[in-house]
């Protein structure tokens, strides 16, 4: 966990916050307006909404949080503008706060559990919507104070680098996360070496490009960010949890919509059900996002445990106690037999065929490891002409690479499971 620390520097008697980070230490707080934001409710939220949802049902010690990475990401945000200083690119006072601010306040859209909850929760709205309308909302009661950082966030200022740095192929938010996500999780494929590709940095023609000498570098950072997301962000087991989490959410929202009490009409999901994917999101009801958080969800799937409903009852104690459905990964989709199969052993149940496919149902992942378009990591070569690495290592199979890779899961009830 973080710890927060004040220090008075006695040459010009300032009050200096400092968090301390278990990944790089202290992390310096350097305006009054970022620890302003810090400070806001919006952003000590993300103290209660887990970086990786569900994945220490898999991962023990993955309990970090959003808040933990965003002051990190904050920390690498500082580290790069640090680097491209001393090699001469000029970053106004303003700019330096406005691209920590961009960063610090990146992921303040999330929901509870991150990505499982959101699918469920957002209808048709990505989590990077809701971080761009809380920031400039945010902006609002700050009388214009964060104007800079949402041109860097949306990228239409016209330095381009900035915005590469917030969200790039290779940006600060990815540099932090791999490397906390294998800290926390203990699966060392993910540590990479953050420090020597920010000084491998530069800019040319306000355009973010690596020097040649942090090649190997840069391949550790995309077969970590490649090894990281089959081995712990779609590790199967987290996978099923997710996907389960998400079954509730779909059966709570039915039971709902269909007239059934299953919480008090004050609860802040109520304002989100009944809004349309296509409908635009009120300040109120953002309000009502705004307060969720893990801890009520949690609260909800032990309220559940003695629901009438079987579905939902079922669903969530399979959660709390993990007994997570059997999960099948393969490169193929799954022939529906199969699925017929598999739901023929809950039939005598009494369970209807709407109702098996909330136990027994598949889908499919993928995991592209980097993209060939116009957002592509360039490498300055000896001649100073920024090209992209895709030309330069001839030794890794950039069209495997560049190949979004889809597995197809299917997803059953184990043979003890009770309903």
């Amino acid at each position: 966990m973080l710890s927060l620390i004040k220090i008075t520097a006695q040459a010009v008697y300032l009050k200096r916050t400092l968090f301390n980070d278990p990944i790089y230490g202290f992390i310096a707080i350097e305006t009054d307006l970022i620890l302003q934001l810090i400070n806001h409710r919006f952003f000590q939220r993300l103290r209660r909404i887990s970086q990786m949802g569900l994945s220490s049902l898999v991962y023990p010690g993955a309990h970090h949080t959003r808040f933990e990475h965003a002051l990190g990401a904050m920390h690498v945000m500082q580290k790069a503008i640090e680097v491209l200083t001393q090699k001469g690119i000029a970053i106004s006072a303003e700019e330096n706060e406005a691209m920590q601010i961009a960063i610090l306040l990146h992921d303040i859209g999330h929901g509870p559990f991150s990505h499982a909850s959101e699918k469920i929760l957002l209808k048709g709205k990505t989590h990077e919507e809701l971080s761009l309308r809380i920031i400039q909302n945010l902006n609002e009661e700050f009388k214009g104070a964060l104007g800079l950082a949402i041109q860097i966030f949306t990228n239409s200022y016209p330095r381009k680098f900035m915005h590469q740095l917030v969200s790039s192929q290779i940006d600060v938010d990815r540099l932090d996360y791999l490397k906390r996500d294998s800290f926390y999780t203990g699966v060392t494929e993910g540590n990479i070496n953050t420090q020597r590709i920010l000084n491998t940095m530069h800019v040319e023609e306000e355009n973010l490009v690596f020097e040649s000498k942090g090649i190997h570098s840069l391949e550790k950072f995309l077969l970590a960010r490649r090894l990281m997301y089959w081995q712990v962000y779609l590790h199967k087991t987290s996978l099923a949890a997710e996907l389960l989490l998400v079954k509730v959410l779909e059966r709570f929202w039915e039971l709902v919509n269909s007239g059934e009490e299953v919480l008090s009409p004050t609860h802040s999901f109520y304002p989100l059900i009944h809004r349309s994917s296509d409908e635009s999101l009120s300040d109120s009801v953002l309000l009502h996002y705004l307060t969720l958080e893990d801890s009520n969800i949690l609260h909800l799937l032990k309220q559940w445990l003695g629901h009438a409903d079987f579905v939902l009852r079922s669903l969530s104690k399979q959660i709390l106690f993990r007994q997570l459905p059997k999960i099948k990964i393969q490169s193929e989709p799954f022939d529906t037999k199969i699925l017929a199969h598999k739901g023929e052993r809950l039939q005598d149940r009494s369970i209807s065929q709407k109702e098996i496919a909330y136990f027994v149902f598949s889908g499919s992942i993928s995991n592209q490891t980097y993209s060939p378009d116009h957002t592509q990591i360039l490498l300055k070569n000896k001649s100073g002409k920024p090209t992209p690495l895709a030309e330069t290592i001839d030794y890794l199979d950039f069209n495997t690479f560049s190949k979004p890779l889809y597995r197809y899961y299917l997803c059953y009830p184990k043979r003890h499971f009770s309903l």
